[in-house]
């Protein structure tokens, strides 16, 4: 959606829970009492609302003033609570984590909840507290969509290109927003874009056209985790529409993530009902596409359209009673998180009277964690890395995101920000030089590496995809409906990317070409095809923007503070060459690492640490039983065979040795990161669902499990397989 947009809906969200009334105080209304069942309460508010008022409803803000009835408002917030300021007023500081890739190079769904804990912790705070007093409980996130394609702009809001991975990381975002009562939530999860929603420059227009079984193996999967095991109860259609009917009005919203996975809030994005009319012209006015989205479900607009559903109304288009029926849905939503309950139910009221969290140690401390595990480290050359204090006099940190820190379409402000160049200067300590430069001026750069017994290039993409950050999106917009960026392999919302060079490696190359000893730090929201850098370059970091402690996980990974852990979420390209073309959805055709052709330059699941593993005792138990379907048990040793302390991520696939359809060449079901200390040996346990093998069969409508025979395979990246044994069946 649109930053206009966006700020619009927040200022009358803020204006509406803000109303003062006299209702809300002392009343013995049905529908405030906590102790009625949920649907007997939210039938006696219905009761109570005029007609405007339910219309009004059917927006973000979900507030009835004269009932004193508050909205739960909305937010962006997929990593971070994002409050800009604007319409709704100044700007708040809140804690800016990782884009999702990073949060997603983890591979630690523990912290991500944690991480998501704090954004819904903060956003209770901000709605709670007078000094802020904004309604904003609907945080939208997690972004649920699959990274198919590294063209696609909106990569960098997305954990990977793994269908269990990006449902394991989004069910523990939604936890971590939701937070732990059995009662109360601590904020909502709004789970965005349903569905497929890989394509920037014609989402406005295009459908993407795939058959059944992808819908259920793959396109849905992190969506359907997400309600079903995470417990999210809202969602956001996307723009583009799915084997020709566009999503905002298709009918699976209601026959599958209404009936079948319980979601409550159906919201459009920002124009999707204009859309509607032009350029899709499948409805002849506003009014009449107005109306389909309220059949197809939809119940929350992200526009105002309430003089075209009055208008519908009048002329019995759509009834009272539907609109009833579409606002039962959100109302629940308003109990779950206590907005009609006495603050003393609610055990998260007290967090207004709490310290500015985003102050706090606690914060900070996990903002730091997270920053530190998503750090991959992609080549260490005769162990260049890391950085020996002692035998250093100089270091040159040179790039064009040397000294500073981007932020993204859908970062906040944070309360600090470390940059690379802090980050190295900090924990380089006293006695070794600094030598800084620019990248605009490549003769300072080259001097600066001349001078210096290490360079360290700092590179990547611009996530605002050029300067127009301040300005409103549809001032960026060119006629054709894509952002006009300067530079072909940068990205974001409403562009993709036209290549995956890094047109930053001429830096490098000069820079190498005066001091051998060169370590480039990628600072990037995408993959990138560093074909020569991998040849030539001893050392490459990769860490994704936007996070508060940028500088000092790059620093710390660096100088051996800390041993880097992070895996890649993505197959990372040797050229665009190697994929099938981006409107084509069909992944079978090479798309991911389960269909990719060739070998990539760095494989789903890869990452290097200053330590090496070994893998033995490879334990596959037979199906066990449990209440919610049986599971395969797998356990295997893992042993640190270094002499630093470091972090594992054990990657569980499977492959389907001779099944009757179609499989990827090899599938993640499970996966755990793990500390282990130098000469110890822990044992990993790992478990998937025997259900988790089925194809869906499209005959049969169902997921139908076979009996051929599967391989389980362990390893520490998609082409790294250490053990493998057949399952017993």
């Amino acid at each position: 959606m649109t930053r206009q947009v966006f700020a619009k809906i927040f200022a009358a969200c803020l204006c509406l829970g803000t109303a003062a009334s006299a209702f809300s105080q002392g009343s013995t209304e049905p529908f405030r009492n906590p102790d009625l069942p949920m649907e007997q309460r939210i039938t006696d508010l219905l009761s109570h609302m005029t007609l405007e008022e339910k219309i009004a409803c059917l927006g973000t803000k979900t507030a009835v003033p004269r009932l004193g009835v508050k909205s739960f408002g909305s937010s962006e917030g997929i990593h971070g609570v994002v409050q800009r300021g604007g319409y709704s007023g100044p700007p708040i500081e809140t804690t800016q984590f990782p884009q999702p890739p990073g949060m997603g190079e983890t591979w630690d769904p523990e912290l991500v909840k944690q991480a998501a804990g704090v954004e819904g912790y903060e956003a209770r705070y901000i709605t709670q507290t007078a000094k802020y007093n904004r309604q904003i409980l609907m945080l939208w996130g997690p972004q649920s969509d699959l990274a198919r394609d590294p063209r696609w702009g909106r990569t960098e809001e997305v954990y990977g290109e793994d269908p269990f991975l990006n449902g394991t990381m989004a069910t523990a975002f939604i936890h971590g927003l939701q937070g732990d009562d059995p009662k109360y939530w601590l904020s909502a999860a709004l789970l965005k874009h349903f569905l497929a929603n890989s394509n920037e420059d014609f989402r406005t227009s295009s459908s993407s056209d795939f058959d059944q079984r992808l819908f259920w193996e793959y396109y849905s999967v992190p969506f359907r985790m997400g309600f079903l095991d995470g417990g999210a109860k809202a969602v956001m259609a996307s723009y583009n529409g799915w084997n020709g009917t566009p999503m905002v009005v298709n009918p699976i919203l209601k026959s599958i993530l209404q009936k079948q996975w319980g979601v409550d809030v159906l919201s459009s994005d920002g124009g999707a009902v204009k859309l509607l009319v032009d350029p899709r012209h499948a409805f002849p006015d506003q009014k009449s596409a107005v109306v389909a989205s309220l059949k197809a479900g939809i119940n929350q607009f992200l526009d105002t359209y309430q003089d075209e559903t009055k208008a519908a109304v009048k002329e019995g288009l759509i009834s009272e009673a539907e609109i009833d029926d579409l606002l039962r849905p959100k109302f629940r939503v308003t109990i779950r998180l206590g907005l009609l309950d006495p603050d003393d139910l609610v055990p998260y009221s007290k967090i207004k009277d709490s310290p500015e969290p985003w102050a706090t140690e606690k914060h900070k401390a996990i903002s730091e964690k997270v920053a530190l595990e998503s750090v991959v480290l992609l080549k260490n050359e005769k162990a260049l890395l890391p950085l020996k204090r002692e035998s250093l006099k100089s270091i040159a940190v040179i790039g064009p995101l040397a000294d500073s820190v981007h932020w993204d379409w859908y970062g906040g402000f944070p309360p600090y920000a470390v940059t690379p160049l802090q980050g190295i200067t900090h924990q380089a300590g006293y006695g070794i030089k600094i030598n800084y430069a620019a990248s605009e001026l490549h003769q300072a750069a080259i001097d600066a590496a001349k001078a210096s017994d290490v360079a360290i290039v700092v590179v990547g993409n611009d996530p605002t995809c050029g300067p127009d950050m301040a300005k409103d999106w549809h001032d960026t917009v060119d006629g054709g409906g894509t952002l006009a960026c300067s530079v072909a392999s940068d990205g974001r919302e409403g562009r993709d990317r036209e290549s995956i060079t890094l047109e930053q490696e001429q830096l490098i190359k000069q820079v190498y070409a005066v001091n051998p000893k060169t370590v480039v730090v990628l600072v990037s929201s995408f993959p990138y095809a560093i074909n020569w850098s991998q040849a030539h370059i001893p050392a490459i970091l990769h860490i994704t923007h936007a996070s508060q402690d940028e500088g000092t996980a790059i620093a710390k990974v660096l100088f051996g503070d800390y041993n880097p852990g992070g895996h890649l979420t993505a197959t990372w390209p040797k050229s665009l060459d190697q994929l099938p073309p981006k409107m084509d959805y069909n992944i079978r055709h090479g798309d991911t690492y389960m269909y990719f052709k060739g070998e990539p330059l760095y494989p789903f699941g890869f990452g290097l640490s200053y330590t090496t593993f070994k893998y033995s005792n490879l334990k596959v138990s037979p199906p066990q039983p449990a209440k919610d379907g049986s599971y395969y048990n797998v356990s295997v040793n893992v042993t640190n065979t270094g002499d630093r302390a470091g972090d594992e991520v054990v990657q569980l696939y499977v492959k389907h040795m001779a099944s009757k359809v179609e499989r990827p060449v090899k599938e993640l079901k499970a996966f755990q990161r793990v500390a282990v200390e130098p000469g110890k040996t822990r044992t990993v346990e790992l478990s998937f669902k025997v259900s988790s093998l089925a194809y869906w069969d499209e005959k049969e409508n169902a997921f139908k499990t076979e009996s051929d025979s599967v391989n389980v395979m362990l390893g520490d990246a998609s082409n790294d397989i250490k053990l493998s044994t057949a399952l017993p069946r």
